[in-house]
């Protein structure tokens, strides 16, 4: 038996070895080889392999050891270690430790035979830091051969958390995390970092910036594995430790010099902190310490040289299509003008890929001054804004960008428009103003169609862009059938172009409007743009919020409360109604309908009220408006405030009255004040027809309240049919929300009684009314979605205060970027968009004090 331990240095191998040996019960005895450094010599390694295992074995005790001679004969020793072995008694464990270091051509071919050979009652034990050219390929078929490698001997975070807590480290869980992250599992970081957290001050900061520069691990590694080097590879390391990956190309574009792949090839096949992304390994990274140190070596030993690599960086990385990575080397090189040109015919890419956090990061990355002089620049910081939820400042950007293309060269000024012209859409699409939509959807499709220089390889994403939008537009008028060729015709080019975002985008939207025909229809077509966006991670999409409301929706409608609170909360979750009106418009409405069918009045109330007080902040006014006022109405009829319903009623124009929700709203108000016959009245023109109807739930709530107004007016006959009638309509796709919000159970039963064909359906309705009880409302304020870790409460109890993220950095003496990621962080978990909302949050739930104007 055979076993072979290949991990890079400081990974364990050795202490693996010592805690086997030392377990009690192994059985034989122990011969153990250490190679010694930088061993070239074959007949010093056979001499002293038989000498362990004579020591071991007892073999030849009498014998002296051959003597060096310069006619060697390595076959012959290998003879006489297999003999030796041979004759020992009882099993015998063989170790040969630090294998890497021996450097004799001839001896691979001579251990190959030796470890082929062994005699049964031996088990070979072999350690190295790379592989050795053995040939045990039979071995390894015979299931003789086994083999631990460096992901075996990586600690897991379960064994990290393990190593700290024995080290009597106190530490968080993401401290733990973090510092398992930052070491990636490697044994020898791992201990150097618990050696020097013992008796730190700061733990988790130590832990949030352990690096290769720590002292005690960039010794490590200088010693162990970069002073190793010859002065060529040394030379890669130094002048490609700058970027995140690199291949053979890109090595030699950095050094000038050629064979990067070879050598990028065998220092990972050396185990030499050298990692394969990909299967052909063609690219490389190196290990986040290993990275660490080599960036510190650089900026001692040549400290000029860092700006022009970045530089070379990010001409090569744009010149092969990896704009991403351009854009941040010209940021770091300083090259202000390069990284904004870069980014800027980078963005519709981006955009339309879903990677609006890519783009924030990258904006993030410029000095501020920068955005408002440069006008491409300008133009992003308006979509980031957008994206961030910033209205009024996305306009601000947009107004200064739309001042300047006169000022960009003549070749970019196409680029430009269609940039302008992009962000302009998104604009008007997020302050909800269909008709503003629908004109910059045009102005695309038309650039959709210029000559390249104006959209360079955007053709037809502009034309998927455009159709989809104006399918919103047009959804967003309640002009359901211009909107969905649309919609289907921008989701099907989508689909063909490989954009599943826009994909993801538009089936959000055809979810939307086929939930006003059917719940089954739209709640399946609404799962279908879930499953796109986790697929994708862009469940935190604005688009994804319209899927979960339609959802939310669909099973509100089909009486499937319980169910539909999940999604309706992971809407709540998403959408920003203040950052889009529209979409906080349906959110509230769904809420409010859900709070209706449960019976929790003056919670529905409250929706409805949030949904008018947005209707002031969208430029055009949105078909759901009208409905909620109307749902308004029946929450205030369901409170018993008729006469705060009779002046809300008063308060609507003329048109409004006349639309068939209100009429609804309305009949359940006279019935409310015993005035059946005007409750007909208000239902006559939406049953007989001359009043539109754009919803099958209505339809079987008109027919619901009809048959409880002609029961009310002693005709029991005509009740019976317009019950029939609402229960013909409700079953098909299980509409139950009617019999939820106007329950009949009286009527319900002397209908099952005298025969009807929807007796399961009735059964159904009559269950849910006499087993729905009021819930109870919910805790004032519900527990964090995730427990804030350490560092998060740190940063959190800055945030009422008016210091920016750098001046909390400076505080806590950690860097902004780590400020910024706990701040992301904490909105996430607490359920908020903004600082001011987060720190409301946290108030609320006695994470701060209490605002001092609130005593």
């Amino acid at each position: 038996m055979v076993t072979i331990i290949s991990a890079p240095a400081g990974s364990g191998k050795t202490s693996l070895l010592r805690a086997w040996a030392g377990r009690p019960g192994q059985p034989g005895r122990l011969a153990v080889l250490q190679v010694q450094r930088d061993q070239h010599d074959a007949q010093q390694f056979w001499l002293a392999l038989l000498d362990a295992v004579r020591h071991a074995t007892a073999a030849n005790s009498g014998a002296e050891l051959p003597a060096a001679t310069p006619d060697f004969n390595g076959h012959t020793m290998v003879d006489r270690v297999l003999s030796d072995l041979a004759d020992a008694h009882g099993g015998v464990t063989l170790v040969i430790d630090d294998l890497h270091e021996l450097h004799s051509p001839e001896v691979p071919a001579q251990l190959t035979r030796l470890l082929t050979s062994l005699p049964p009652n031996v088990h070979a034990i072999l350690t190295t830091r790379h592989d050795v050219p053995l040939r045990l390929h039979r071995l390894r078929l015979a299931g003789e051969l086994a083999e631990i490698r460096a992901a075996d001997l990586r600690f897991t975070r379960d064994e990290t958390r393990a190593l700290i807590d024995a080290a009597g480290i106190a530490l968080s869980e993401s401290g733990t995390a973090l510092l398992h992250e930052r070491t990636e599992g490697w044994a020898a970081g791992l201990r150097l970092a618990a050696l020097s957290l013992a008796g730190h001050p700061d733990p988790e900061r130590f832990a949030a910036e352990f690096s290769g520069c720590e002292r005690t691990v960039a010794e490590y590694l200088l010693a162990e594995v970069l002073e190793r080097q010859g002065e060529e590879v040394r030379r890669l390391l130094l002048r490609t430790c700058l970027v995140e990956r690199v291949s053979g190309e890109l090595a030699d574009a950095l050094t000038g010099g050629s064979g990067g792949d070879r050598i990028l090839q065998d220092l990972e096949a050396a185990n030499a902190f050298v990692v394969a992304l990909d299967s052909a390994r063609s690219w490389f990274r190196y290990h986040r310490l290993f990275a660490g140190l080599l960036q510190l070596e650089l900026r001692r030993t040549a400290p000029g040289e860092v700006t022009g690599l970045h530089a070379a960086a990010a001409g090569w990385f744009a010149g092969h299509g990896f704009a991403v990575e351009a854009v941040r080397h010209a940021q770091a090189a300083r090259d202000w003008g390069l990284a904004a040109r870069l980014l800027a015919d980078a963005w519709p890419g981006l955009y339309l890929g879903g990677q609006a956090a890519t783009v924030h990061e990258l904006l993030a990355g410029f000095p501020a001054e920068a955005r408002a002089a440069d006008v491409e620049l300008a133009a992003l910081a308006a979509a980031d804004e957008l994206a961030q939820g910033s209205l009024e400042e996305a306009g601000r950007y947009l107004a200064l960008a739309a001042q300047g293309p006169v000022s960009v060269p003549a070749g970019r000024r196409g680029r430009v428009q269609v940039l302008l012209g992009v962000v302009g859409l998104l604009l008007a699409r997020q302050r909800g103003d269909p008709p503003a939509v629908i004109e910059e959807a045009r102005r695309l499709q038309a650039a959709a169609e210029a000559p390249d220089a104006a959209r360079p390889g955007l053709g037809e994403d502009l034309r998927a862009l455009a159709l989809i939008n104006l399918g919103i537009a047009e959804y967003g008028r309640a002009r359901f059938e211009e909107a969905e060729p649309h919609l289907e015709q921008g989701v099907a080019l989508a689909r063909r172009i490989g954009r599943p975002y826009l994909e993801f985008t538009g089936l959000a939207y055809q979810a939307a409007i086929e939930v006003s025909r059917s719940y089954t229809r739209g709640a399946e077509r609404g799962r279908r743009a879930v499953e796109l966006a986790e697929r994708h991670g862009w469940t935190d999409e604005p688009a994804a919020g319209i899927a979960y409301q339609t959802l939310g929706g669909a099973l509100t409608g089909q009486g499937r409360l319980e169910e539909a609170e999940p999604w309706v909360q992971r809407a709540e979750r998403t959408v920003r109604p203040d950052a889009e009106p529209a979409a906080g418009v349906r959110l509230h409405s769904v809420r409010g309908l859900l709070e209706l069918a449960r019976g929790r009045d003056a919670d529905a109330l409250a929706a409805f009220r949030a949904v008018e007080r947005l209707s002031g902040l969208l430029a055009a006014p949105h078909y759901l408006v009208s409905a909620a006022r109307a749902w308004l109405l029946l929450a205030l009829v369901r409170l018993g405030e008729t006469e705060q319903a009779e002046q809300a009623l008063a308060d609507l124009g003329e048109q409004d009255r006349d639309r068939w929700e209100i009429r609804t709203a309305v009949a359940a108000l006279r019935l409310a004040q015993d005035d059946p016959r005007a409750a007909t009245t208000a239902l006559a023109p939406a049953l007989d027809g001359s009043t539109p109807v754009t919803s099958p739930t209505l339809h079987v709530q008109s027919y619901l309240l009809e048959a409880i107004a002609r029961d009310a007016l002693g005709d029991p006959g005509a009740a019976e049919r317009a019950l029939e009638r609402a229960l013909d309509l409700a079953e098909p796709d299980g509409m139950l929300l009617g019999f939820l919000l106007h329950p009949a159970p009286g009527l319900l039963e002397r209908q099952a009684r005298h025969g009807t064909g929807h007796a399961a359906l009735i059964a159904e309705i009559r269950s849910l009314l006499a087993g729905r009880t009021p819930a109870p409302p919910p805790a004032a304020a519900q527990p964090p979605l995730e427990p804030l870790s350490d560092s998060e409460i740190r940063v959190l109890r800055y945030l009422p205060t008016n210091l920016s993220a750098r001046e909390i950095a400076n505080e806590l003496y950690v860097s902004t970027n780590t400020v910024k990621t706990h701040m992301h962080h904490l909105y996430a978990k607490l359920g908020t968009h903004r600082r001011g909302e987060a720190v409301e949050r946290a108030r609320a739930l006695g994470l701060l004090a209490p605002s001092a104007r609130r005593r």
